[in-house]
């Protein structure tokens, strides 16, 4: 129970990656809330981490409007006292090759993705440095590293995730705040389950280990940097990819 008393907000937490972080976090004692643009998901969610025993809460929240994420903060803070630990999850795609790609794709994905980031980080550390403490770890991702054919806009949005979760490290080391990043590669999801055995073959041959990942796996790398034997490491990010990227 080594996070036993801390608040942790997780951004996208209802289902896939994020709703297995803030399982795992749950179970390492910390009191979570969980955003989602869904409500109803992100209580449903909740009802199953409170059988823990740990405070949760829902919260409505579209991270790429600033008066939620404000609203949000205000709110966590109100109910659950402070937040200890944030997780920058949320995300959406909109692939397609930058010939056909719309503006409009465009801007959603760098909206969400990296602007969402910027906004909760920005309110957490208005938090944390009052505190002194704090945790900020943002999920980011292997074709941020390498790219991906149809995906400008997701791999711009990755990588500029980088660049933030160093920036910000710099910023705030010296008021007790880490802030690192872990990377993703195939993860077993309801998405890559419905691929065809031909297509999960060809994406296997990438991966040395010879297997997808799992959600487990992403949220484990995410509770050591959330952990106090992570106090050191700062501007960072950890590769959870099989051996994919190297």
């Amino acid at each position: 129970m080594i996070l036993k008393g801390q608040v942790v907000l997780v951004t996208g937490g209802a289902r896939g990656i994020g709703r297995s972080i803030a399982e795992r976090l749950a179970k390492s004692g910390a009191n979570t809330a969980i955003a989602d643009v869904s409500l109803e998901s992100a209580a449903a969610a909740c009802e199953e981490l409170a059988a823990l025993g740990v405070k949760t809460m829902p919260v409505k929240l579209d991270v790429s409007k600033a008066g939620e994420v404000a609203s949000a903060f205000e709110a966590v803070v109100k109910e659950l006292g402070r937040v200890d630990v944030l997780i920058n999850n949320a995300g959406i795609t909109r692939d397609g090759l930058v010939l056909r790609m719309k503006e409009e794709d465009w801007d959603a994905v760098i909206n969400i993705n990296l602007k969402g980031v910027f906004l909760c980080s920005k309110e957490a550390v208005k938090v944390m440095v009052k505190q002194k403490y704090g945790r900020i770890i943002n999920i980011s991702s292997v074709v941020a590293f390498m790219g991906n054919p149809g995906q400008a806009n997701y791999s711009a949005s990755k990588a500029g995730i980088i660049g933030l979760t160093k920036t910000v490290a710099k910023e705030y080391a010296s008021r007790g705040i880490t802030v690192n990043a872990v990377a993703p590669g195939f993860i077993s999801t309801a998405m890559t389950d419905a691929l065809t055995e031909n297509v999960r073959q060809e994406m296997l041959k990438s991966i040395p280990i010879g297997k997808f990942g799992s959600v487990d796996d992403v949220a484990n790398a995410v509770a050591f940097f959330a952990s106090p034997e992570a106090g050191y490491i700062t501007g960072q990010v950890i590769h959870v990819n099989g051996g994919m990227y190297m």
